[in-house]
């Protein structure tokens, strides 16, 4: 099934408003809602829908940091070669260790606040 769409005259571009942007987000991505179909509708193309999603979220936004605690109870606990471990040696001699028991959302949240 192909689509097309002919423009006669001069091409423009078109202008959203918040409350179409918002109405287009909420049928794309209702649950068993397929994006195509909803851009096909809505005649506007899959990566703008996207786009709206990301400013939506507010990932346009520039990178912000990971708060982190910095907690002096003692010394460091120190990696187990024999368990298998994460250690991430940052400058200034600043170590991260992450051991192989941590649950996998803590690794990927760790791993991702250091990128």
């Amino acid at each position: 099934m192909s689509h097309s769409t002919l423009i006669m005259g001069p091409e423009r571009r078109r202008r959203w408003s918040a409350e179409v942007k918002q109405a287009v987000l909420e049928a794309a991505f209702a649950p068993g809602a397929v994006v195509v179909e909803v851009a096909r509708e809505y005649e506007i193309s899959t990566s703008l829908i996207y786009k709206w999603r990301q400013e939506a979220i507010g990932m346009s936004a520039a990178p912000a940091f990971a708060p982190a605690l910095l907690v002096e109870d003692g010394p460091p606990p120190q990696p187990c070669a024999e368990q298998g471990s994460i250690v991430v040696e940052l400058a200034g001699g600043t170590r991260v260790s992450i051991s192989a028991e941590a649950p996998a959302s803590l690794v990927a949240a760790t791993l991702r606040a250091l990128r």
